[in-house]
């Protein structure tokens, strides 16, 4: 399903193959950096015990409010304005503290994000944009998230939590070198070697999302890892350069086709092909 918060850096076009590569066997699902949740809404439930976290508190408590209170949530969206003085007053008004849950806080925030340039939340975009449209998807994701553990926590507490033997965490941190392009976070630079040193501990399943660059290349490649090279649109660049791709890269700790390669299809020519495939892998530790 269509996840109802558009999100800067979501992985909904790399969904279909994320998901191919996840383990056969996991009984809790971690999705440790939360973000738009697009790779959540997209897995089947099944009987997971899933977990979303991230640690800006307006995103957990936007989805706090879709989970428990969508119909007061889209009443306090239904006349909303999409204007460069509204985006301004959100702003102010969104730097205020509160408890989570708090429904006028979650609609400011989701106007804002709908609302703002290419989702990132800092600048007015100044595109039309119909919030009622949107109203199917939250009532969607209501029903969604209602067995899902919804936290507001640093990575790093989160996995001492869940890291067990039946445990899948997906991970996709802010970019190498993009960390400030995303409020209320406060990942910096160091905190991604802090991330490749609690995954390099790690007992539980990890799957991994990062930009294509040198700097992860060398963190990662080491045994213990398969490094696998994908491509999505860069959905900022098609106004300038139509069909631009942007190098992703995705990491396991533990063999990415196992699950491919245990239900893979035969077809009257042979075998159907996959999105992707062994010829993706630019580094096997495994």
């Amino acid at each position: 399903m269509k996840p109802p918060m558009p999100w800067m850096g979501g992985k909904q076009a790399l969904t279909a193959i994320l998901v191919s590569l996840f383990p056969q066997f996991f009984q809790k699902y971690v999705e440790v950096f939360g973000g738009g949740g697009a790779l959540l809404f997209h897995k089947d439930p099944d009987s997971h015990h899933e977990i979303y976290n991230d640690k800006n508190h307006l995103l957990c408590n936007f989805f706090r409010c879709v989970r428990e209170f969508p119909e007061p949530l889209i009443a306090a969206l239904e006349f909303t304005l999409n204007s460069r003085e509204d985006f301004r007053y959100n702003r102010e008004i969104l730097r205020q503290a509160f408890e989570i849950p708090d429904v006028k806080m979650a609609a400011k925030y989701y106007q804002n994000v709908l609302q703002s340039y290419a989702a990132g939340v800092t600048s007015f975009g100044g595109a039309p944009r119909s919030m009622w449209s949107r109203f199917p998807a939250i009532l969607a994701a209501s029903a969604r998230l209602q067995n899902v553990v919804i936290e507001n926590k640093d990575f790093e507490p989160l996995f001492l939590q869940h890291d067990a033997t039946d445990t899948l965490f997906y991970c996709d941190p802010p970019y190498f070198e993009t960390e400030d392009y995303y409020e209320n976070v406060g990942f910096t630079k160091d905190d991604h070697f802090r991330l490749f040193e609690l995954i390099s501990q790690a007992t539980g399943k990890i799957l991994l999302g990062y930009n294509h660059c040198d700097e992860i290349m060398e963190l990662y490649a080491k045994p213990g890892f398969m490094i696998l090279a994908a491509t999505r649109l860069n959905n900022i660049a098609q106004r300038y350069e139509g069909g631009k791709q942007y190098g992703e890269l995705i990491i396991g700790n533990y063999d990415l086709f196992a699950k491919i390669n245990s239900s893979r299809q035969m077809t009257l020519w042979g075998e159907a092909e996959s999105e992707i495939d062994e010829r993706n892998v630019i580094f096997n530790g495994i």
